[in-house]
């Protein structure tokens, strides 16, 4: 791990394009603002772990083609009735 000092309004590149600020401290606290591409997802590791065990959990589940039939058949139903 690299572990690098700032100060307020100093900053940190990764790579090219993403740039990380030093924006407030306060006491324990570090407020950081990011500057990253769109295309580059960012959450607090938090989020990341709780998207990865939901995401793990959507792959070990079991598929069931019946489950898309009735799927299927619930929006037919929504357009059938949309046309009364």
């Amino acid at each position: 791990m690299l572990v690098l000092a700032r100060r307020l309004n100093e900053s940190i590149m990764i790579g090219d394009e993403i740039e990380i600020v030093v924006i407030d401290i306060k006491g324990d606290q570090v407020k950081l603002g990011i500057r990253a591409p769109k295309r580059v997802t960012v959450h607090r590791k938090e989020v990341y772990e709780e998207i990865k065990k939901e995401n793990i959990a959507a792959m070990d589940s079991e598929f069931n083609p019946e489950n898309l039939t009735e799927l299927s058949d619930f929006f037919k139903k929504g357009k059938d009735e949309q046309k009364k």
